[in-house]
């Protein structure tokens, strides 16, 4: 059994986390180059086992799909072809940048850091991963 690991995708980076090997905490990872993710994740899963990818699916209020939703589509059938033994689970990432904004001013970050947009990135990752893992819970 291995990890979780969750992707905050965007065209310019790339926020991840992962959980510990026992899937109970959900921890910020990194926050990558879109061009060099797939290069990255070979890495970390030749170190590290990852059971499921939970990658984030931007969508509008009205749940359908948002203007970066084709680009997540395309960058899953990446992941699809590269590691065709790890399943995908899409997880609804709306809100997740603006929580992830509040949760930073809430833990006293400061203004500088969070300005830092790879912050965001990785903190959205780690929700992206909470909401799966709770509501796998409640299944």
């Amino acid at each position: 059994m291995g990890r979780l690991l969750a992707i905050d995708y965007g065209q310019k980076r790339v926020g991840l986390a992962v959980t510990d090997s026992e899937k109970i905490i959900a921890t910020a990872l990194e926050t990558v180059a879109e061009k060099e993710v797939l290069e990255y994740l070979k890495n970390y899963i030749e170190t590290e086992p990852v059971e499921v990818f939970v990658l984030g699916m931007p969508k509008k209020l009205d749940n359908s799909p948002s203007s970066n939703a084709a680009a997540v589509v395309k960058f899953q059938k990446k992941l699809e072809t590269l590691f065709p033994d790890i399943p995908i689970a899409l997880e609804d990432e709306r809100f997740t940048s603006s929580l992830a904004l509040d949760a930073m001013i809430s833990g006293g970050m400061s203004k500088k850091n969070r300005r830092n947009k790879s912050n965001v990135d990785k903190i959205s990752a780690v929700l992206i991963l909470q909401t799966y893992m709770e509501r796998r819970s409640n299944q």
